[in-house]
């Protein structure tokens, strides 16, 4: 399983998570430019090289029209005592021109950009987390929220940069440390208030944290809210075989190095924790005893099939393992469908928001299923009209082998044949390559 852990033992902050992230990607350079082409207004990223106690790692420097919002927007960094980047998110009384926006302009800014439709919909869920916990500190409704830093588009390009690393690297679970949010106090324009800000320990809400010794802010709304979006679990670094390690520096200095680490690798699973040196592994051959799966479904009358269409293809770009849709018959003998997705557990809660945002329904219906699977392989067939996929699934006593419908599709046209015919090429030529 390919597994992200990220130790936010020195907290996180936007700035770090997208920089951390980018140490990756075996090609920087390339997502950077990609990500300067992707129309956030005056932002420009750019990756800096940064040592924090002898390690290095990168410092993401996000610019806008040319400067660090933070170093010039009103005094602002003289009225925080901030230990991470430019994104503080409480609402503050600032006396000229602060941008000033509603989760509605921000959601007009973001479905503007040249985004994958999965990564504009990760960045405004971030956003709406933030939204929540605003608007719960300041006891407004969150259609009354306006955000100051958070609505600026350096946080902006923070919140975006993130999802589409996180879009990019496509893990199958994330797994985030307990996260270490500092202690003591920060100052800002209300006063002096208690670290974590108040709105960050609302995102943070029955999520492992705790104090230390280093006095100051290490966890920012940005980073909780981005943390709490993309996490599958919190805990320990799962037994893994790492491939890649990222660190993402923060600005100030610290006896302890201002980073967050990132480590992508394969989650290795042994039955019995307390017997790592031993490493028992399951045969290939064992039959499995299945697996979990959650059903969620609900049922709507109200949808065209357009609609219901576009829902569909979202959830299966968010993970989900299997979505169909059932004609059935609902109240006052209108017609209707049945839409059933199948998903993981970790991915429960996000389809069951993504039903609820793209579908009509006012209920869903959750059963928890165990299903059996075959194991599955891929073999490549030469042709001579081009290459022919084939999946060989095997387990269970029984073997089942299908040509993918794809290629033989291609083959088919390419030779003006049936695919009936298009198969038996393929036939012909496996059976020839055995048989040299």
């Amino acid at each position: 399983m390919k597994t992200l852990y990220i130790d936010c033992s020195m907290g996180a902050a936007g700035d770090m998570l997208t920089a951390a992230l980018l140490e990756l990607l075996p090609d920087r350079e390339g997502f950077l430019e990609k990500l300067n082409s992707r129309g956030i207004p005056g932002v420009k990223f750019i990756a800096e090289p940064s040592v924090k106690c002898g390690i290095t790692g990168t410092h993401m420097h996000v610019t806008v029209n040319g400067e660090e919002e933070d170093e010039h927007m009103h005094e602002h960094h003289h009225d925080h005592e901030h230990e991470h980047e430019h994104e503080h998110h409480h609402e503050h009384e600032h006396e000229h021109e602060h941008h000033h926006s509603s989760l509605h302009d921000i959601e007009d800014i973001v479905y503007s950009l040249r985004l994958p439709t999965m990564v504009a919909l990760d960045v405004m869920a971030v956003y709406q987390e933030i939204a929540e916990a605003e608007s719960h500190v300041h006891g407004k409704p969150v259609s009354d929220i306006h955000f100051h830093e958070v609505g600026t588009m350096d946080a902006i390009a923070d919140i975006t940069a993130v999802c589409l690393l996180m879009n990019t690297i496509k893990p199958d679970e994330v797994v985030v440390s307990p996260i270490h949010v500092g202690s003591g106090q920060v100052k800002c324009a209300h006063g002096i208030l208690p670290v974590p800000a108040p709105a960050t320990a609302y995102i943070l809400r029955g999520i492992p944290t705790y104090g230390g010794s280093i006095s100051g802010e290490l966890c920012t709304p940005t980073g909780a809210a981005l943390l709490k979006h993309f996490a599958t679990r919190f805990g320990p670094q799962p037994v893994m075989r790492t491939t890649a390690i990222g660190y993402g520096m923060g600005k100030k200095d610290f006896p302890q190095a201002n980073c967050v680490r990132a480590t992508l690798g394969e989650a290795e699973a042994l039955s019995d924790p307390a017997t790592l040196g031993e490493a028992e592994a399951t045969p290939d051959s064992a039959v499995s005893d299945g697996e979990h799966i959650i059903e969620l479904s609900c049922n709507v009358d109200d949808m065209t099939g357009e609609e219901i269409g576009f829902a569909m293809e979202v959830l299966f770009e968010a993970g989900a393992n299997e979505v169909y849709t059932v004609p059935c018959g609902m109240k006052k003998t209108r017609p209707g469908i049945l839409l059933t997705v199948l998903c993981k557990e970790e991915k429960r809660e996000e389809m069951i928001r993504l039903l609820f945002k793209h579908t009509t329904t006012i209920g869903i219906r959750e059963a928890l299923l165990k299903r059996y699977v075959l194991d599955r392989k891929t073999e490549t067939i030469e042709t001579p009209a081009g290459p022919v996929r084939k999946k060989i699934s095997t387990g269970y006593g029984v073997t089942r082998e299908k040509y993918e419908f794809e290629d033989l599709a291609k083959l088919a046209k390419s030779q003006d044949v049936t695919l009936l015919e298009a198969r038996t090429q393929a036939h012909i030529s496996e059976w020839e390559s055995k048989n040299k």
